[in-house]
């Protein structure tokens, strides 16, 4: 089944005077996905959803979402959620108001969940948004991300605030929600290794620039770690690309691209155990090696 894209975006780029913060970004999301948007601090992961969401204008490029500019757009607007940590109440607003409200904004809102998850995280719905603890006001956020239902839906890391308790409960819901409501959702988040089960397609945003945009099955399997012997992983790596190494007295690791399956079988025969790499790894030495580049461009 052919799915449609619910976002496009053509040499999106975004610049701050002399700092460009966003860089001739181009890529697409799929309906009916859940997508990580990943990369450092200041990688321009919250200027892209900014973009994408109609509340910031671009220097340059075009964005689509469902076929239209967000920018003063209310019919992309209204099937847009857009969760982040520093959301921001009325400090004499309560959860009550918050949730009372939601329906307005939010048609596809969903009472009945969201009293589900309100329990779920025990919030204290009568105490004042500025009384809140941080966790507590995580919750409110991610209560109003999953029982809105949006069709397209952001999280800006709103869950950093949860325990790691409180989190496992959000990614659990928001996949059995999921799965009984498809829609697209867009996850932006530190917690790679965390998140890792959840997604579909990755995302990854280095120095405003896209530097990984692929099926995350497909990333997973893109690199094998071999280890055994020293003497052993120098010689089967002599004329390989090395996307990471270690070494620990007589032993060594080598991380390298995938390896066929001819090339496994001469490294079984050579000794050598072969292992996977997680999300968050592979991840950190991609974007390792991208900064390397960057830095000899300049």
């Amino acid at each position: 089944m052919t799915r449609s894209p619910v976002i496009e975006t053509e040499g999106l780029t975004r610049r701050f005077g002399d700092l460009t913060a966003v860089d001739d970004v181009t890529f697409s999301v799929q309906e009916h996905s859940i997508v990580g948007l990943l990369g450092r601090n200041g990688a321009g992961k919250t200027t892209v959803m900014q973009l994408l969401t109609g509340q910031d204008f671009a220097t340059s490029g075009e964005i689509r979402i469902f076929g239209e500019s967000p920018v003063e757009n209310a019919s992309v607007l209204s099937r847009l959620s857009f969760i982040k940590e520093s959301q921001r109440y009325p400090e004499d607003f309560k959860p009550k108001h918050v949730f009372k409200a939601a329906p307005w904004f939010f048609e596809h809102w969903n009472e009945e969940f969201a009293q589900e998850l309100i329990e779920e995280f025990r919030l204290p719905l009568n105490r004042r948004i500025k009384k809140l603890s941080r966790g507590q006001l995580s919750a409110v956020g991610v209560i109003v991300g999953l029982a809105a239902r949006a069709p397209l839906t952001f999280f800006d890391e709103p869950y950093l605030g949860l325990d790691a308790v409180a989190r496992q409960s959000f990614y659990d819901h928001l996949l059995a929600d999921y799965a009984r409501h498809p829609r697209t959702i867009v996850l932006s988040t530190h917690l790679i290794d965390e998140v890792s089960d959840l997604l579909e397609h990755v995302l990854v945003i280095d120095d405003g620039r896209i530097i990984i945009d692929q099926d995350a099955e497909s990333l997973r399997g893109s690199v094998t770690t071999v280890a055994g012997p020293r003497h052993a992983v120098e010689r089967f790596v002599e004329h390989r690309e090395v996307l990471a190494s270690d070494r620990l007295g007589g032993l060594a690791t080598a991380t390298l691209e995938a390896l066929t399956p001819a090339e496994r079988r001469e490294a079984a025969d050579a000794g050598l155990e072969l292992g996977g790499v997680s999300l968050q790894q592979l991840i950190v030495r991609r974007t390792r090696a991208h900064a390397s580049e960057f830095g000899a461009e300049s």
